[in-house]
């Protein structure tokens, strides 16, 4: 709460200067039902303890305070009281008889639990607005938000509702004035529930030069159970003034989660924030006392467009859920200003630091048990998705139209997603599984579907699981960088370059089994200078178990080391040069216009053994079943190999 009182205190009318913001409304406003202005012919002070009274008159108190009988109801019936005060001792009274004009003391409460807000009845300034009259704005519908729940409201209607909230200027009247973007905003009380409609637009109040703060329209700052339903909010992105050398973080969000438990957020339209869209973190560290984390918070239905920076930043938070959501042009330039930092839709990168004296992480935040499911997402100048850090994160069913990165994460769950790109999006992979470290384990990619990228996935993490997923319509299907202990298993590849590659890396335990290669361009396979230095010699990736290579291309390993080839299918042949460390057996090759083995170049350590091959039947060239050219002979051994 801010300077008002709980107890709703008279509003005071402000008038628009000419030096106001001008807006437009979207939805024009229409007008109530007239209330009746027949003067009443009774006495509020004389009405009898326990007494019902409809009010279907006007009562004006005149300033004064008139203290009821116990236990009185007032029912609404097309009547108002204004001018004064009234004092309960007991009693209900309907919310459609409260308004500005009238004060509220005692013990009462509430006859409807859900309280219907009439921009007629209250006095907040919509349209023309200055940054003042926009700070009176924020408390008043604050104010009325936790006068609504003392009388026992539940649920708070908006309908018809456009104004500026200035959300960038502290009130605090101590000496110690820190800046708490969340307790700024207008915030909401707990087991608490705002419906908005699509009438209903709250607009950020844009910061001057004189004042960057970044803040938030609105804000669950440590409270519990509250939904928030409906409505537009619109941020400052193209109305406010930047630092002529922002480096891209400065602007506000629309929307915060602050230590909130039992959150949903549920069919909003998010538009032009100007440093992000929602912001879900918690108050303290997760190692201190005083930390209290965000719980329980699901964001569904809602749309979020031309978001600077970021849609939704999850730093903090445990069981949260961002369902169905739909994503378009987060990240990019808009009318007046750039894209800033980030470029991501989601951006997951709680804090931590490895303490130097005893080596240990700690964490200063923690995100983890996060389910990201049934979004779309179209032109992020980034990507959908940054999981930089975090434990025991779901994605999927998502549509995205742009791409996926895992860095230092443990437990995520890539599944059933579709990927399309979209745009700029062609020129890039889909999906990223990067990190190192012993927080990055578990984590697995399946069931997904990748069309239209530069490279479907790129495996450079340790302990990923990579498996059943269909990547097609790429340049290339999945690239190794500095992959360990990695599966690659049961994945259905048709692409127009390399089916598999890796070049200039290293891979290490890494296994594939059961995948389906097909290409149209270059090669099924291309290795090179892969486990090349004399450090990543012991490395070692196998193929075994029927990896199928359907198209007549030739798989290429050169300057490769740690390499076992076993029990596969090439439709096409193999070539090996200058590899090290390198076992060719129990493989059916059927080659067409190239050798089925061919072995140049100095080879060491090479076994090829129990292949059965086809003879060769192209008509461009004098292929032959095995051509064993190498320069090192002592490096390699032959055997039991048979052509057909």
């Amino acid at each position: 709460m801010k300077k008002l009182s709980i107890l709703f205190i008279l509003f005071i009318l402000l008038s628009c200067s000419k030096d106001s913001k001008v807006i437009l409304l979207e939805d024009e406003q229409s007008e109530q039902e007239p209330e009746i202005t027949t003067p009443c012919d009774f006495n509020l002070s004389e009405i009898q303890e326990g007494a019902t009274k409809k009010i279907n008159c006007a009562i004006d108190l005149n300033g004064e305070t008139i203290t009821l009988a116990s236990d009185v109801n007032f029912d609404y019936d097309g009547g108002s009281i204004t001018n004064g005060k009234l004092v309960f001792a007991g009693g209900k009274i309907d919310g459609r008889l409260l308004n500005h004009k009238l004060e509220i003391e005692g013990n009462v409460k509430l006859k409807d639990r859900v309280f219907n807000f009439l921009t007629s009845k209250w006095n907040l300034t919509e349209g023309e607005t200055t940054s003042d009259i926009a700070l009176e704005n924020t408390s008043k519908l604050e104010s009325l938000f936790f006068f609504i729940k003392k009388l026992g409201g539940e649920t708070f209607k908006i309908d018809k509702l456009d104004a500026f909230f200035e959300v960038t200027k502290v009130t605090s009247t101590t000496t110690n004035q820190n800046w708490y973007p969340s307790l700024e905003a207008v915030n909401l009380p707990s087991n608490f529930n705002l419906v908005m409609t699509s009438n209903t637009n709250l607009r950020m109040f844009p910061a001057d030069k004189y004042n960057r703060r970044s803040g938030a329209i609105l804000a669950v700052r440590e409270a519990e159970n509250i939904t928030i339903t409906g409505g537009n909010f619109y941020g400052d992105r193209d109305e406010r003034v930047f630092s002529a050398d922002d480096p891209g973080i400065e602007g506000s969000h629309l929307l915060h989660i602050h230590s909130g438990k039992n959150i949903t957020v549920d069919g909003i339209r998010f538009k032009n924030g100007s440093s992000g869209t929602i912001a879900i973190y918690s108050t303290g560290f997760s190692f201190n006392p005083n930390y209290n984390p965000t719980e329980n918070v699901t964001i569904k239905n809602c749309l979020i467009e031309n978001s600077r920076r970021m849609g939704i930043a999850l730093v903090d938070g445990r069981n949260v859920t961002i369902e169905n959501n739909t994503f378009i042009d987060i990240g990019q330039p808009s009318q007046k200003t750039d894209g800033g930092e980030v470029g991501y839709a989601i951006n997951i990168e709680p804090d931590r630091f490895r303490d130097p004296y005893t080596g240990l992480i700690k964490e200063r935040q923690k995100v983890f048990d996060v389910l990201i499911k049934g979004n779309t997402e179209k032109n992020s100048r980034i990507g959908f998705l940054t999981l930089t850090i975090g434990q025991d994160i779901t994605v999927e069913e998502n549509s995205i139209g742009t791409r996926l990165v895992t860095s230092f994460i443990s437990g995520a769950r890539i599944k059933k997603n579709k990927f399309k790109a979209l745009g700029k999006a062609a020129e890039k992979w889909a999906i990223f599984i990067s990190g190192s470290g012993e927080t990055v384990f578990d984590n697995e990619v399946s069931e997904n579907t990748i069309e239209g990228y530069s490279t479907g996935i790129v495996v450079g993490s340790y302990d990923s699981y990579i498996h059943d997923n269909i990547i097609k319509d790429c340049g290339a299907g999945i690239q190794f960088s500095d992959a360990k202990k990695s599966r690659i298993y049961n994945n259905t590849i048709n692409v127009k370059n390399n089916g598999i590659q890796a070049t200039n890396t290293t891979c290490d335990e890494v296994e594939l089994k059961g995948n389906t290669i097909n290409t149209s361009g270059n090669y099924s396979v291309y290795f090179a200078q892969m486990n090349n230095k004399p450090e990543d010699q012991d490395k070692k990736i196998v193929f075994d178990e029927k990896n199928i290579f359907e198209n007549n291309k030739v798989l290429i390993f050169s300057k490769a080391s740690g390499v076992s080839f076993n029990n596969n299918i090439i439709t096409g042949g193999i070539s090996i040069n200058n590899a090290t460390n390198f076992m060719l057996s129990k493989n059916k090759i059927m080659p067409d216009e190239s050798h089925g083995i061919r072995l140049y170049n100095s080879l060491n350590n090479v076994t090829v053994i129990d292949n059965i091959i086809d003879k060769p039947t192209g008509t461009s060239g004098n292929y032959i079943c095995l051509d064993n050219n190498t320069s090192t002979p002592n490096g390699v051994t032959i055997s039991r190999n048979s052509c057909k």
